[in-house]
């Protein structure tokens, strides 16, 4: 299989590279800047990520393209600058994916697209114990994260009209040798990771070798269509998540894990606390479930400890 990641040079782009390499397809990654380095096997190209000409002849010969583009979310407080760059990066990439396949008159079309977006798209709860479970069927909740992840999907809807079979992924936070964790880690070497204001909202993770094995069994699975929430069966809140990363980290029992004091949150980063960190989601994987995907990493404590021993 020809694979076409759009972001593959990302957190999660460049491991779903080594893994599809590793299975022997070949793997194409466009961008705005081609390394002459990188993951080996990895063929990059030049693509400006607007244009659909260009993406367009990247496309015919590719069995599967993968759009995982969009500017980092939690990458500094939500200026109302910022806050259009987010969905313009989302929006811009998809319609071009969108306006390729068009460009392409039917010929030699990829079977399947995986379109990212993640579990913001239902909303935020302030408390995992009120929070609804969130099903795939659910519409999209209020708020600037659902807003731009309900943009983020329908950007590329067009290519369902087209016959090319159409998953998206709704992601939790995906805990990785980088990306989030990477973050928090230096606090909670220091003895000073505690839950994040009261602790009680939903953290909805997926260990990184399920989100990329996640998108590798839609890829292969010619019934999957749709979306699909990638977020492990066990749910946890911030607090749950914080002491079993203290666990797991072998930090004292008796030594207590202060809370950050949402009131400094909110001051410091403003929207960007108030949705993507003191408030969550409860979104079970269960059309992953249905459609036959098993998860390596089902618990935190196992997802933990991979992680830190590696």
């Amino acid at each position: 299989m020809h694979v076409v990641i759009l972001g593959g040079s990302g957190f999660i782009g460049s491991a779903l590279a080594r893994a599809l390499l590793a299975r022997g397809d070949a793997v194409t990654v466009p961008s705005r800047a081609p390394r002459a380095t990188g993951t080996q096997g990895v063929v990059h190209a030049p693509w400006n990520g607007r244009d659909p000409e260009p993406l367009a002849r990247l496309l015919e010969n590719a069995q599967a393209v993968v759009n995982l583009l969009g500017e980092n979310i939690a990458g500094g407080r939500w200026t109302p600058q910022r806050k259009a760059r987010i969905v313009d990066s989302r929006v811009a990439a998809g319609q071009a994916v969108a306006a390729a396949l068009g460009a392409m008159n039917g010929a030699g079309l990829p079977a399947v697209l995986v379109q990212a977006s993640a579990v913001g798209y239902y909303g935020a709860w302030p408390d995992m114990a009120t929070a609804p479970r969130c099903g795939e069927g659910d519409p999209p909740g209020a708020g600037f994260l659902a807003e731009t992840c309900a943009r983020w999907e329908a950007s590329s809807a067009p290519a369902q009209t087209m016959g090319v079979r159409r998953c998206i992924i709704r992601s939790g936070v995906v805990l990785g040798a980088g990306g989030a964790l990477e973050r928090m880690l230096p606090a909670f070497r220091a003895w000073l990771g505690g839950p994040l204001g009261t602790g009680r909202q939903a953290f909805p993770w997926i260990h990184l070798a399920d989100e990329v094995g996640a998108i590798l069994h839609l890829l292969d699975s010619p019934a999957c269509s749709g979306p699909y929430n990638l977020a492990a069966p066990q749910a946890v809140d911030n607090a749950g998540f914080t002491a079993e990363l203290n666990r797991v980290m072998r930090r004292p029992a008796w030594l207590p894990a202060l809370p950050a004091p949402a009131f400094v949150l909110r001051l410091v980063i403003g929207q960007l606390a108030e949705e993507a960190l003191l408030a969550g989601q409860v979104a079970p994987p269960d059309r992953l479930a249905d459609c036959g995907y098993a998860f390596r990493f089902p618990t935190l404590h196992a997802a933990l400890a991979d992680l830190l021993a590696a």
